[in-house]
């Protein structure tokens, strides 16, 4: 299956993923120089990279591949706008996580719910009336969805269970991480990169059919060892590895070329992916006490969201902004967007590790990679070629 829009008619739903990228790309910005400026907690500028920048962009993207996903009509407008809403919700769990008093943090996530709960429905709906079965990946996104309502259920507990509220604020912490961003993540990887790539994987679909139910249990012991059982946290890293390594070796005998260039959507992806293995082993790290709460949350946005987003916008912002009516255009754009995909990749994937490592420096690699990031856009949009683009 390619990662394409087959409904381009949907002009209104493109205009809105478009802003959600961009809005991602600031949010995640703003959330590596805060903490340069002011001293802030943690989970400040962690909330603002994955509530209100991350969030939207997944619940937009899911709406947008889904009807892809299972060959039907694209998605009403009721549902695509969802992630315009999940961006306000997203914007006030950020904001307050800057009073001292937390207690109304429930109230982002009771809206949260009601949205995940929306496109929950919506896509039962739609995988009932597929045009035969439906890719794989669908499930992947039904699973992430899933954990994302257990970590707003965790947020909602914290009021009711006042004494298991550290514990469950790390059950939060991992069902959001490895769970929703986690599970989407990966889910979309495993078909974005044969498609920027241009190879079909022949093995995607088994592979992907077997992989989700290890990876949904390697993601609960995970986050039910950092809250309350240890040594479960190992048993869920070894579930992840039964899922992650049979995809690590079908990349490296199809695409490793593509995965080891300079330039591209590719390589940062590659980066992404192999940020993901650290993040497994650091939830692993966490649960038993040596990795911190903040060094969990910045090796998770330094090595895997930020060339996660950065590699997918390379190549997914072109069709989100023209649809396909302009193929020279596309290729031209996704060539700017992609200049220096390695090491913006690289820059990203050393910051997520010396975070880890405790060294407070990494900030300014990951502002490096986003500083590259930003200068690709703006080279696409200042360029004739794509004047045309409406960002």
């Amino acid at each position: 299956m390619n990662v394409r829009d087959r409904h381009p008619g949907g002009s209104g739903r493109q205009v809105v993923l478009s802003l959600l990228a961009v809005l991602a790309l600031l949010a995640f910005a703003a959330a590596l120089a805060l903490p340069l400026a002011f001293p802030v907690a943690p989970a400040v500028h962690i909330h603002l990279a994955l509530a209100a920048g991350a969030m939207p962009l997944i619940i937009a993207a899911v709406s947008h591949f889904v009807p892809v996903l299972t060959r039907s009509r694209a998605a009403p407008a009721g549902i695509a706008g969802l992630g315009l809403l999940a961006a306000v919700a997203g914007l006030l769990a950020a904001g307050l996580f800057f009073r001292a008093d937390e207690g109304d943090l429930y109230i982002p996530a009771v809206a949260m719910l009601g949205i995940a709960g929306v496109m929950v429905l919506w896509m039962r709906r739609r995988a009932r009336r597929a045009l035969g079965a439906p890719h794989p990946c669908l499930y992947w996104y039904a699973a992430a969805l899933g954990c994302l309502m257990l970590a707003l259920l965790a947020v909602v507990a914290m009021n009711v269970w006042p004494s298991q509220r550290f514990a469950l604020r790390l059950f939060h912490l991992h069902l959001n991480l490895i769970g929703f961003i986690g599970l989407t993540g990966m889910g979309t990887l495993q078909v974005l990169l044969p498609t920027v790539a241009g190879r079909f994987d022949p093995g995607v679909t088994a592979r992907m059919r077997r992989g989700l139910p290890f990876s949904v249990a390697g993601t609960l012991l995970i986050a039910g060892g950092a809250a309350w059982l240890p040594w479960l946290a190992w048993g869920g890293v070894a579930l992840w590895l039964v899922a992650l390594v049979p995809i690590a070796a079908s990349w490296i005998r199809l695409y490793r070329r593509e995965m080891l260039r300079w330039h591209g959507a590719a390589p940062s992806l590659t980066a992404a992916f192999l940020g993901f293995f650290c993040v497994v082993a650091g939830g692993e790290a966490h649960a038993h006490g040596a990795l911190s709460y903040a060094a969990m949350g910045h090796l998770y946005v330094f090595a895997f969201l930020l060339p996660l987003v950065s590699g997918a916008v390379s190549h997914l912002l072109p069709l989100w902004l023209q649809g396909e009516r302009t193929p020279a255009w596309h290729e031209e754009a996704r060539r700017r967007l992609g200049t220096g995909g390695g090491l913006r990749g690289l820059l990203f994937l050393a910051a997520g590790l010396l975070a880890a490592a405790g060294w407070g420096g990494s900030f300014i690699l990951a502002l490096g990679g986003m500083f590259l990031v930003f200068a690709v856009l703006l080279w696409m949009r200042m360029t004739p070629a794509v004047a045309g683009a409406n960002l």
